[in-house]
């Protein structure tokens, strides 16, 4: 049996006989000879045989043949004298063709076909994009001394006033589905000093927008001994500039970001000055000011209200980052001193005994610090264009939908 190789491999191959395994992509019958594409993990790759009809498109095979070099073919090489052999029973025919440049069906007709619509080349690049993503957030912050971590998904209280939160029941008791890791990582701070989680989150919200999710993926990181909200900004910019080398998009990110105070965004989107937070046509106006302003698509707004913030908001120490006119992250700098926590609680109307095994880990000696977290799907969405975050996602979960 030849050795099996990948479609991206077949130009090294030239010459020898080799085999691959996938699945049948698309497939054109002249009066001579049969043409399949086949489509693996790598790619495509042109097989090309004098009777390769008999398998449906998305059936699982394994092929045989002869490389050799055809600078039209995908790759420039492709597999002749070819043999196919089914691996699975026949594919059923798929609700959509896969093989076209675009899936031609509604999102709520891919979602629900999910495990096949993602099979697409440019569906499937969106999650590669996470991936990549996520692994250049991992590698930039391992690379400025953080410490992975990974904190529990049920918790006992709210960490995010903003949010709804799901209730399920923990063995009798009342508990929740985190909202964000904030209160683990401010602890770990006091253990590793920079910590940083890659994991899902969950928002009960009642949204049904092209950008929002009831459980998507969040970067969050923490780190400990910052001057001010401006040391965190910092580290936004080196894990924004990992992220976007790995998934390898076209896109040039400046040594810095520009910034701009809540105050000065709401007049460049001509808002009410007194408005508690940015609307989206407010993000989108002070995109547009930075790409027109400073070349960038990227800018940090500063300094938000501190009744729109979580009650452990130090100050006005607080920052959304917005990547073309969306906002992808929120961070700043927290409180750090135990009779600040509750003195902040009281001030916000909230009880301390939900808080206490948090809170009490502010009697000992946890040092000035502060942290963001990005929402993936979101940062992939506009890293790639796409119209709504449901398509940076495998099974977005939303207001409506719980399966597949």
């Amino acid at each position: 049996m030849p050795q099996r190789v990948l479609s991206a491999e077949l130009p090294a191959h030239v010459g020898e006989t080799v085999l691959l395994h996938g699945w049948v992509h698309r497939r054109r019958t002249l009066k001579t000879v049969s043409f399949l594409v086949l489509r693996d993990r790598a790619g495509l790759a042109q097989v090309v045989g004098a009777d390769l009809d008999g398998h449906p498109e998305e059936t699982a095979v394994a092929v045989t043949g002869r490389v050799v070099a055809n600078e039209v073919a995908p790759g420039g090489a492709e597999l002749v004298d070819a043999a196919v052999t089914a691996l699975s029973p026949p594919a059923q025919p798929p609700p959509f063709d896969l093989y076209r440049p675009e899936v031609r069906a509604g999102l709520a007709v891919q979602l629900d076909a999910a495990p096949l619509a993602f099979r697409h080349p440019g569906r499937r690049a969106a999650l590669a994009a996470s991936a990549a993503a996520a692994r250049g957030f991992r590698a930039t912050l391992d690379a400025l001394g953080f410490t992975e971590i990974f904190t529990p998904k049920l918790v006992a209280a709210a960490t995010e006033s903003g949010a709804n939160l799901f209730g399920v029941d923990y063995f009798g008791r009342p508990a929740y589905l985190a909202q964000s890791p904030q209160f683990y990582k401010q602890l770990m701070v006091g253990v590793f000093e920079r910590v940083y989680e890659v994991g899902p989150v969950f928002r009960a919200e009642p949204h049904d927008t092209g950008r929002h999710l009831a459980q998507y993926t969040s970067l969050d990181a923490e780190l400990g001994f910052i001057a001010d909200h401006r040391d965190v900004m910092r580290v936004v910019h080196a894990a924004i500039r990992g992220m976007v080398g790995e998934a390898g998009a076209p896109l040039a990110v400046g040594e810095e970001f520009p910034a701009v105070s809540f105050a000065d965004a709401l007049r460049i989107a001509h808002a009410d000055p007194d408005e508690p937070d940015l609307a989206p046509a407010d993000e989108r106006a002070v995109g547009e000011w930075a790409m027109r302003e400073h070349g960038s698509e990227f800018v940090f707004v500063t300094g938000y209200p501190l009744a729109k913030r979580p009650f452990y908001t130090a100050g006005g120490n607080s920052f959304d980052l917005l990547f073309r006119g969306m906002e992808i992250v929120t961070g700043g700098q927290r409180l750090h001193r135990y009779d600040d926590y509750v003195a902040a609680l009281a001030g916000r109307g909230l009880p301390l005994e939900p808080y206490r095994s948090y809170v009490d880990a502010f009697r000992y000696g946890m040092p000035p610090h502060g942290g963001f977290a990005i929402g993936l799907e979101r940062f992939v969405a506009r890293l790639l264009g796409l119209g709504n975050v449901r398509e940076a996602t495998a099974f977005p979960r939303d207001r409506t939908r719980l399966e597949p």
